[in-house]
């Protein structure tokens, strides 16, 4: 067995009262006592299986084994399946053809790739991914696959958390999910302890969900069509912190980490940037639906449609917890069960199959990763450890698995909220109360003039510099940069920004894109959510080849400062300005890039 070390004397306490003193959080430093906790592993015995302990009626059987790091799962329509594994750097497909409840012959290797992980299929599609790519292939009449397709090579470096998972959506959206660098810390990318949503070839990607930390295991209701994920915490804050999130995954919701975790705890030892409050960020952050054992670290999830299965598991979800190594005794090493009721509202978790966390304590028989419902309406689940697929039945099951086919509503009308609406100057909320006009300009380009290509997400992404002549009576100015030409989110907001102080009348070039900016002039300015989910500016970034869009930098002059919530959308921004609306200006700049080589 490893050693276990306990790490004491892990005080995060203030050395001196000046210090303790220093700032209002630093009251709740406190020690904590943290354990390296590995259990050693074992090779399970031939009838291991047959032991594991299920409810009553269920029983547990070995699919497929010697499969080496079998990781996450897909099944394909004719009844084979796809498995990645991240050592071995590929993806396997198993068949049953005799229908014996056990795979047959050797695994065929579909496709290599360093770092593979996740993996699922659509409409005839393999989509499987690296750590920063992202692919797409034919599945072949054999099983194989036909030329792959490059869909993203640009995702964030991985860092800590590399194994990252996709899959599409009911509203026929691609999903991924990119867990954080670290274990908690300032991203530099904000793509990063994500949830990431584009178009089936990769284009249009924009952050759906923030605040994430590694959520490997998603999927949407077979009734409602609503996300629910599960988030793995952070190490190293005791025993039993951070417990396990499971979490309803909305659009623009922001799911606290790194500064807050579980319902509104804060993470001692990181603060928020800018000299925001963690209780600002404890506000603006949505907690977990249910909590689970800390460290237990869970895995894919897979929820049932009914059918073939026990006669109460329609709309249930299913989750592969990897298990421990921060915590003792250990936790985790078993798949349980997330209950929902006739709402589509998770109401409970429990044990589903344990027995792989060895009677000690001390060892294990495996570590579980992916999760799947098959046709016949079992379930399939992967250990990475020994090579071993486990199928789970019902003695009484009847029929087959009902057809997997949630709603697209939720999904759609999340993505189309903030569209269809005109530009912000356009709106009866910016209506101003004088006749002053502001005069908006930029060094970097003339009015309707090319926005340099350095401020574009093609290039270095930074802001431009921007200047205006002050107003009278102003106490604050706002910003709200739009593409009224933009596809599919019209107009796009590529900036939100309020409370700049009234004796600012110029930003510099290259901003920090956070919520709230310090230092000189700048101290105190806020900025909130573009369109493509992101806080802080976000360049043009048009399709290649379209004629040059229209980016409308729009200034408001405002008789007071705004209350607005960290992450703040433009129209919360307009809701809250109306009324007080002194003048108002613009600057329009144009922007394309040319499609280039193939």
């Amino acid at each position: 067995m490893k050693a276990a070390l306990l790490l004491a004397s892990a005080c995060l306490l203030a050395t001196s009262p000046a210090i303790a003193q220093s700032h209002p959080e630093d009251a709740d430093k406190r020690p904590v006592d943290a354990h390296y906790f590995e259990p050693t592993p074992l090779e399970p015995p031939a009838d291991f299986a047959a032991g594991l302990k299920v409810p009553d009626g269920y029983r547990v059987s070995v699919w497929a084994q010697g499969l080496g790091n079998s990781r996450m799962i897909a099944p394909a329509p004719d009844g084979s399946i796809y498995v990645s594994r991240r050592s071995e750097a590929d993806i396997i497909r198993l068949v049953d053809a005799d229908n014996d409840g056990t795979a047959d012959g050797e695994p065929q290797i579909i496709v290599n790739r360093p770092g593979l992980h996740g993996l699922t299929i659509h409409d005839g599609q393999l989509y499987f991914m690296t750590a920063r790519e992202v692919f797409r292939a034919p599945l072949q009449p054999d099983g194989g696959i036909g030329p792959v397709e490059t869909l993203m090579d640009d995702l964030p470096d991985a860092g800590q958390h590399l194994n990252r998972t996709l899959a599409v959506g009911p509203d026929g959206m691609l999903y991924v999910s990119a867990g954080s660098t670290c274990n908690a810390c300032d991203e530099s990318s904000q793509e990063n302890a994500a949830l990431l949503r584009s178009n089936l070839d990769g284009s249009a990607r924009k952050i759906w969900a923030s605040g994430l930390r590694n959520t490997i295991g998603f999927g949407w209701h077979p009734v409602t069509g609503q996300l629910w994920g599960w988030d793995q915490g952070i190490d190293w804050l005791g025993n039993d912190l951070q417990r396990e999130e499971l979490n309803l995954i909305e659009r623009g919701n922001r799911y606290g980490w790194p500064y807050v975790f579980e319902d509104g705890q804060r993470n001692p030892q990181d603060e928020p940037p800018g000299g925001i409050l963690a209780a600002d960020w404890i506000a603006a952050s949505t907690s977990p639906v249910l909590m689970h054992v800390a460290h237990s670290a869970g895995m894919q999830m897979a929820f049932h449609p009914g059918g073939g299965f026990g006669p109460d598991v329609a709309g249930d979800a299913f989750v592969a917890l990897r298990g421990s190594w921060n915590r003792r005794p250990a936790s985790g090493y078993e798949v349980v069960r997330v209950r929902f009721d006739q709402a589509g509202q998770a109401t409970k978790i429990e044990p589903f199959v344990s027995g792989f966390l060895a009677a000690d304590g001390a060892s294990h028989y495996g570590r579980l990763a992916g999760m799947a419902v098959l046709a016949d309406g079992s379930l399939l689940f992967s250990d990475d450890a020994n090579g071993v697929l486990y199928r789970v039945t019902h003695d009484a099951a009847q029929g087959r698995a009902a057809p997997l086919q949630p709603p697209a509503g939720p999904m759609q009308e999340q993505a189309a909220r903030g569209s269809g609406v005109p530009l912000a100057l356009e709106r009866p909320e910016t209506r101003a109360s004088g006749q002053a006009r502001i005069a908006v300009t930029s060094p970097a380009f003339a009015a309707d003039g090319a926005i340099p290509r350095d401020h574009s997400e093609y290039g270095l992404g930074i802001s431009p510099p921007l200047g205006w002549n002050a107003v009278p009576g102003a106490q604050s100015y706002a910003i709200v940069m739009e593409d009224p030409d933009a596809a599919a989110t019209r107009p796009f907001v590529h900036w939100v920004a309020w409370n700049i102080p009234a004796a600012t009348t110029s930003l510099p070039a290259g901003l920090n894109e956070r919520d709230r900016l310090s230092g000189g002039t700048l101290d105190g300015i806020m900025q909130g959510a573009t369109s493509h989910g992101s806080v802080g500016w976000n360049g043009p970034r048009p399709p290649k080849g379209d004629r040059p869009h229209r980016y409308t930098f729009q200034l408001l002059a405002l008789d007071r400062m705004l209350d607005l919530p960290l992450g703040a959308t433009r129209d919360q921004l307009l809701a809250a300005a109306q009324g007080h609306v002194l003048a108002t200006g613009s600057l329009t700049g144009l922007y394309a890039e040319p499609r280039g080589p193939e």
